[in-house]
């Protein structure tokens, strides 16, 4: 047998410890991975640039949740009213509800908004046509559109009532391209909130800031309405991705940390265990410098191997936890990249290495004689 094959084969000597503690440094792998999927897919997915013609600013009831349509709506007054706002080009009125079901997703955003002013949402079909208002005709994101399972020309259900898919749209937005778009007189007569909206989109002239546009809305209408710019949703969209990143950053060193006491652990008992083998490789001719290189190769070995079953994981634990929550995976897919795998296995050498240096330096300094004496 040569060295090398020794090296590999001796970890799993023991076969229910080596599996432990692949189990064991595996986990904290994984968790690596997943999380670095999810951010490199958040990252790619999301787009700061705005379509040109969208709207810069939303208008919600104060305290509500224009994106999970929840808490207040609105009177449909505001859309007329908010358009003498100084700096305000135009505006539209968007009425929102989650339908209970959609195909394989569990709760799916159904935007009610008139077919003409849908391009204040940047809306842009590529395939198919637009709805025509007060029809029981839909268009969906090209986000949602693969998830559903659906093409232009087939059917949908909404609120208890079919809908025909007759177009497929984009609009730069990872959200928006998440949603079904309806007629709103259709959608408020199914909801039951005619004269009601969620929502006003705002947009603003060339020469107009933003925010102060946004600022004059809310002191016109003081504890009645908030705004949400493009600007805030882009700097919402790279917290969360600063904050991800920082998790698994703190998770790396946790695996380093755990997986190197439980690589030191299981290499100690692997050396007091092989006390005699070790006193009869010196005695053969084997110097310090060989046992020292094959139990760190042992613990590298049982590392390395972790590093694919973790990565293995995470590539399964990622997508499954992204399905379970079927909304949020409509629009936010996993990116398995080369950088991740180089990440998994730089951590699991760094784990071996740290895990097994002691151990090897340990056996290395066994004396021969005594090693041989060992019971």
């Amino acid at each position: 047998m040569s060295f090398l094959s020794l090296i590999v084969k001796n970890p799993f000597r023991n076969r229910t410890r080596a599996a432990l503690a692949i189990l064991g440094i595996s986990i904290g792998i994984a968790t690596i991975v997943a999380l670095g999927m999810i951010t490199d897919g958040l990252t790619a997915s999301s787009q700061t640039t705005q379509n040109s013609g969208a709207a810069e600013i939303q208008v919600t009831a104060e305290g509500s949740n224009a994106l999970s349509a929840t808490g207040g709506t609105l009177n449909a007054n505001y859309i007329t009213e908010l358009q003498n706002i100084s700096g305000v080009s135009a505006t539209a009125g968007e009425i929102r509800g989650i339908t209970p079901a959609a195909g394989t997703v569990s709760g799916l955003l159904v935007s009610g908004m008139n077919s003409n002013q849908t391009n204040l949402e940047g809306i842009s079909i590529t395939n198919g046509t637009m709805y025509a208002d007060g029809s029981n005709q839909v268009i969906l994101g090209k986000q949602i559109a693969p998830v559903l399972n659906k093409t232009v020309g087939s059917t949908i259900n909404l609120f208890g009532k079919e809908f025909t898919v007759v177009g497929i749209y984009s609009s730069g937005n990872i959200v928006t391209d998440s949603i079904a778009f309806v007629s709103m007189s259709t959608l408020q007569n199914l909801t039951n909130t005619n004269g009601k909206i969620t929502l006003v989109d705002v947009k603003v002239n060339d020469n107009a800031n933003v925010t102060d546009v946004a600022n004059a809305i809310t002191n016109a209408y003081p504890n009645q309405l908030s705004t949400t710019t493009q600007t805030q949703t882009n700097e919402l969209m790279s917290k969360t991705t600063g904050s991800i990143k920082t998790a698994s950053a703190a998770i790396s060193v946790l695996a380093i940390i755990i997986g190197g006491i439980g690589i030191i652990n299981v290499m100690i008992m692997s050396v007091f265990e092989r006390t005699r083998e070790i006193g009869v490789l010196k005695a053969v001719g084997w110097k310090s410098s060989d046992i020292l290189i094959m139990i760190l190769g042992e613990s590298i070995i049982l590392t390395l191997v972790a590093a694919v079953v973790g990565i293995l994981l995470g590539v399964i634990g990622s997508e499954a936890l992204l399905a379970f929550f079927s909304t949020t995976g409509s629009f936010l897919k996993p990116l398995f990249t080369w950088n991740i795998v180089l990440r998994a296995f730089a951590i699991a050498l760094i784990v071996g290495i740290i895990g097994g240096i002691y151990p090897a330096y340990r056996a290395s300094r066994l004396p021969p004689t005594e090693a041989l004496r060992y019971e």
